[in-house]
Formats: structure tokens, sequence, C-alpha cells
């Protein structure tokens, strides 16, 4: 296969194949029957000139005289041949196996963990100490509807992980020399994805086709052996001559086992605990706290694309934005959810904590992004592995009591917190979060320096983005869970540096962000347990 790169077409084109065709064919100074075949690779879009977008492709070509053609255009940076980048299993369990490997959690990472060890014939048990997901689904939604908070089957906990109620963005900023990220893309489509994720530049999913997707991969991980348990959290590890040897479930059993990945999220908290004191090496980490802001997305529309707002090969416009303030600190937006909803994603009582989710529509009337502020644990959390968890904790009881206790969630008009004003009534900007938000002060919520650096962050913001201070725009607080406040370390063998067989996995064990890094990190991890499992005798 023949790989041509930065092929342009106009965004208002009329037949997209057969002009890109008609552009191979001459840049390539070859015949229609020299061209066999072609598939768009990767569709992005340059969209720096406004009146004028342009979608930008990368074209995978099967040609005659391809060898011929690599000489002819040796020099040309935008002709190569094609990576080859067909997954390729690194291990098949022999029929003789009789240890099963352990899977905890059942988000992106510990789903491909367990699928790529179920298709390698391991055969592994998976524990999710949540619910199936469409009961979880059940429990979340009626938690947004006024009922009571399940602790174990919510945003945070159940099958499908925290990613489930998000935008389903499939896309990282991860090196990926060994393309485990088509591995997952394609499972994806297989499980029902649409097709364009293989494609476009930015893919999203979607809570609800998340769903359906995630339970038949469930079944598919089932078929070929593997075992699946529900509301199965894991209390205890067990650790002889620091080797991993079992643990003990929430229901009093012992599994007895010497590969396991854990897999749980980064809102694990009692997990992290018990890891912490069973002796499992574990240090602080970076992450990032703030608010959720949210305006009208049709103003985002207009303007990222100008007078091309609307086209539905543009769809919703989303944005990326950073400032380093003058304090020290960097602000910057994250999790950006085009139309779609802020959500509330508390896992334990008398905490409230935001988070964004978009449908794969992305059809609803704001655009909502978190606004943080970096945090460090030598500055801001020094002293103990955990003390990020509690500085987490005391912020979500914070904005809970500011809320008034009942999981509304505490909020503030633009205009009025860069004043420093308490907010009354609330503008154009209509708040999404369920069960509902309570106007009030946030001044104080943050620490000082991240509140400082915020008031900074918005104006400068608004040089990219022309309304993004506007005064009606709305704040609710308050984002804890960015990424995991700690970090399970691990060797080059992606073993614990202290437990053998215990192998740390994606967000929660601080070496993923997001759904596809998450997912790619459970590839490498299977990987590796396996071929340590086929070592053994």
């Amino acid at each position: 296969m023949l790989r041509l790169t930065e092929i342009k077409l106009p965004l208002h084109h009329q037949d997209e194949m057969a002009e890109l065709k008609a552009i191979i064919l001459a840049k390539l100074a070859i015949t229609e029957g020299d061209l066999h075949h072609f598939t768009v690779f990767k569709r992005g879009i340059d969209a720096r000139k406004k009146s004028d977008i342009q979608l930008i492709y990368t074209l995978d070509l099967d040609v005659a005289n391809e060898q011929q053609l690599l000489q002819q255009f040796a020099k040309n940076p935008h002709v190569s041949p094609s990576p080859d980048t067909r997954y390729k299993f690194v291990a098949q369990a022999p029929a003789t196996l009789t240890e099963r490997p352990v899977v905890v959690g059942l988000g992106p990472c510990g789903l491909f963990a367990g699928l790529l060890l179920a298709q390698m014939g391991f055969k592994p048990i998976i524990l999710e100490r949540g619910k199936a997901v469409r009961e979880r689904t059940k429990d979340t939604f009626g938690f947004w509807r006024g009922q009571e908070l399940n602790t174990e089957s919510n945003v945070q906990y159940g099958e499908g992980g925290a990613g489930t109620f998000s935008d389903g963005k499939l896309y990282s900023q991860i090196k990926d020399p060994k393309h485990y990220g088509r591995k997952v893309l394609t499972e994806f489509v297989t499980a029902g994805a649409p097709e364009e994720i293989m494609y476009v530049s930015k893919p999203h999913i979607g809570t609800f086709k998340l769903v359906s997707m995630v339970e038949k991969m469930r079944a598919n991980i089932i078929a070929l052996g593997g075992e699946i348990r529900f509301s199965s959290r894991v209390d205890h590890i067990h650790i002889e001559d620091k080797q991993l040897t079992g643990i003990t479930l929430n229901n009093g059993e012992r599994l007895n086992c010497r590969h396991l990945v854990l897999a749980v999220g980064h809102s694990a908290r009692d997990t992290f605990q018990m890891l912490y004191d069973a002796g499992v090496y574990i240090e602080a980490k970076p992450f990032s706290v703030g608010f959720r802001i949210e305006h009208e997305q049709s103003m985002i529309d207009s303007c990222r694309w100008g007078p091309n707002a609307g086209n539905p090969i543009l769809g919703a416009a989303d944005y990326k934005l950073v400032h380093h303030c003058k304090n020290g600190r960097t602000v910057y937006s994250f999790c950006m959810c085009p139309g779609g909803t802020v959500v509330a994603a508390a896992s334990e009582t008398g905490g409230v904590v935001t988070n964004g989710m978009s449908q794969y529509s992305r059809h609803e009337r704001n655009a909502n992004s978190a606004i943080v502020v970096g945090i460090h644990p030598e500055q801001d959390y020094p002293g103990h592995p955990l003390a990020g968890i509690e500085l987490q904790r005391k912020l979500e009881q914070a904005a809970f009591h500011l809320g008034g206790a009942d999981y509304h969630a505490p909020a503030q008009l633009i205009g009025d917190f860069l004043k420093g004003s308490s907010s009354a009534d609330l503008g154009a900007v209509q708040p999404s979060y369920t069960p509902g938000i309570k106007l009030t002060d946030l001044s104080a919520l943050l620490p000082d320096y991240a509140t400082a650096a915020i008031r900074e962050a918005i104006p400068a913001f608004e040089k990219q983005i022309r309304g993004f201070a506007k005064a009606d725009g709305l704040l609710t607080a308050v984002e804890t869970r960015t990424s995991s406040p700690i970090c399970i370390k691990r060797g080059a063998d992606l073993q614990s540096l202290n437990v053998k067989g215990l192998y740390p996995a994606g967000e929660g064990a601080g070496y993923a962000g997001g759904i596809l890094s998450a997912a790619i990190d459970g590839i490498r991890v299977a990987e590796a347990l396996a071929l340590q499992m086929l070592q053994q005798p």
C-alpha cells in the first residue's frame, strides 16, 4: 500500500471520493486503471481561514507499480509506504494452562486488558465493584433526577468506567508506535461504533452508543472463556515475599492469583488506601482543580467556524486553551464537551463533583469545559502519598455545603466571579447541571492561588474565543477528578516496583488520561502479563 498525505478538499465539495480519486491520479500521474483501490485513513480540518475551511486527508492506496512510484517520489515527503497498523498478538495461552489472570476494574483499561487476555486464550476473571452498564445508567440518571446517590454505582463506578458518562473522546496525544490505538478503534467499530471513528481527526462516541458497545464487548469476552463479576470490590490484597498471592473480595471470598491487572480508575480512593496499607509503593502526583464553564454552543461555533458554523461536516465546535499565569500557575481547558451537559459525578456522600458529557449528536444548547489549575504535591499537598485525595475531598465537601448540602452545585456568573461579587440571577446561559445549581460566590472555594489564576486566565481566553469572558457565562463547581492524584509506580516490565504479579494500569494508577490512552495501556499491560505467565514453569 502507498500513503499520500496533505491531500486537500474544500469544505463545500460535491463528491468526496470522486474528487479525491481525481487528485490521486493527477498527483501521481497515473491512469485510472493503475489505481486499484483507496481508503481514507485520516481526515482533519484546517480552519485557520474561516472563510475557506479545508479538509486535509491521509489516503492509503493500492496501486500498480508501487515500488516504481516510491522511487519516482522518493524526495516527496507526502508519498511513502503505508505502515502496517494491523494488530499482532504477542502470545497464545496453551491448552494446559490452569492459572487464570485477574483484572480489577471494567473501565476502558480493564475492558481492553480483559479482552486481549481473552483473545489470547487466558480466560481472565474480571472484577467490577459497580453494576453492569445498563443498571449503572439507571442509578446514575436517577441520582441526577434527585434520587439518592449510590456510592457503588455512579459516574465513577461501574461497567464502562467514568468515560461512559463523558463526551466519549477517542483521541490522545500519547505516542503509539505499535498502533494500539488502531486496535482499540477497530474493536469499537466491531462492537457497533460508527465507522467514521476510524478516520475523523477527533473521533467521539457519546454515552448512549458506548452503553451498547460495552455490552457487546463484555459478551465477546465471556464467549472467549472470560468471567465477569459485578458488585465485586477488592477489599484486601495478599502479598508474600513481595509476590502477589491473592485477593479478598467484599463478600469475604478469597481468590488465589499471582497475576493481576489493577485498572480501578482515578476515583477508587478506598482501594488506594487499602493498597497503601498493604505496602504497595505509591507516590503522590500532580492533578488539577477548578470549575466547569458553560457558554452557548452557537457562540463557540461562530468563533471557530465563522460563516461555516452549522455545517454538518464540522459539527459542534470545540476548543483547547492554555494560559500561563503571573503567579506561576497554568490554567487550561480540559474535557471540553461540545453541545453537552455538566453532570453530577460524585462517588462519595457529602461531596459535589462536576464533569462534562455529550451524546454522539452533540445537539445540546450549551458547550462546557473544565477550566482548571495545575497543582503539585511538593508545593500544594506535601507530606503523604495520599494527601491529594484529602485535598480533593476537602474541596468536594466544601462545594456540597456551598450548594446547599443537597447535591445542588454552587455556581456563579463569569462576570460576577471576575468582579468578586455573588451572583443572584442567571443570564442567557441556562445551567445544564442536574439535580440543579445554587447561585453564590465561588471566590473562596478554591485555594487563593487557583482563584487568582482562573480570574487571570478567563480574560486571556477571551482573546482566542470572543465571548469567552461574557458576563452571563456560567461557572459550576467543583472539578477535582481531572486525573488520579496518585501514581502506583511500575517498572519496565509494567509490574509494581515492589509487588511482583501486580500490574498497575490506566488512569487510576497514573498511566493514562482518557478513554483511548487507558485502553491502550490496558493492551500493553495485558501483553506484558501474558508473556510473563508463559515464562513461568
